[in-house]
């Protein structure tokens, strides 16, 4: 964990929600506020990745970093590895960390957490994790699960992830966030692997790695960020940075 980077992947067409990385919020694009929310957690460099010239406008204009990648991508995980060659083509960023470009919400303190579990060598693949708590969501297919047991009382190994309620039984439910810190090594194994059987069943890229045998483990985290994907999740988002403003 020498010298880690962060790169968020933003791309500027979205079937729900159009033009969703520059969609307005108190007075800036969503995408600068998850800039914004990353250099704050003081984790490393931080550098945009985008198939859009508005996205890096957006960005350079505050004095941030983007870098232009393919339009073609079928993933966030697949722009990052081409993002992390074309900023760090020599190698001296060890570990890489993917914060989702729809997050204007997000604490930067748990950025930082996602990392920890890289302290641990057998460690692949590093997430976040949070206590499902909220009525409903631990039957909504939207709200993706893991599995896994503590190996710490803030850490959990990822055994599984679904969109069903698991595992079954008494006992307590976590949220997986999307958020992910690769080792170099690990992030280039995985955009080389093809499609796993229960990733496209799930349709949730992570199980790739747990199929080839690749080790996850999530902090555990009581910040939920908010993800924007509709109209609806827009304005709550606008609601909240809009009251943080006026405190």
């Amino acid at each position: 964990m020498s010298d880690p980077l962060i790169l968020i992947p933003a791309r500027l067409a979205a079937t729900r929600l159009p033009n969703k990385p520059l969609a307005d919020i108190a007075g800036e694009p969503m995408i600068v506020h998850v800039w914004r929310r990353a250099v704050e957690s003081g984790v490393g460099p931080v550098v945009v990745a985008t198939d859009a010239p508005e996205i890096v406008e957006a960005i350079e204009s505050r004095g941030g970093l983007a870098v232009m990648t393919s339009p073609d991508h079928p993933s966030g995980s697949d722009r990052l590895a081409e993002a992390l060659e074309i900023v760090d083509p020599e190698g001296h960023h060890d570990v890489v960390v993917n914060v989702q470009g729809d997050l204007p919400t997000i604490d930067p303190g748990i950025i930082a957490a996602a990392v920890t579990p890289l302290a641990d060598a057998a460690v692949d693949i590093a997430t976040l994790a949070a206590l499902i708590e909220r009525a409903g969501e631990a039957d909504d297919p939207n709200v993706v699960k893991i599995i896994g047991h503590h190996v710490a009382s803030n850490r959990l190994r990822a055994l599984a992830f679904t969109r069903a309620r698991a595992p079954w039984g008494e006992g307590p439910l976590f949220h997986h966030i999307g958020l992910y810190a690769y080792r170099r090594k690990a992030l280039r194994r995985f955009v080389s692997l093809p499609q796993g059987e229960l990733e496209r069943r799930e349709k949730l890229e992570q199980l790739r790695a747990l199929e080839a045998g690749m080790r996850i483990d999530a902090t555990l985290v009581t910040d939920l960020p908010l993800g924007v994907d509709t109209p609806a999740d827009l304005e709550r988002a606008r609601a909240l940075l809009s009251a943080r403003r006026l405190n």
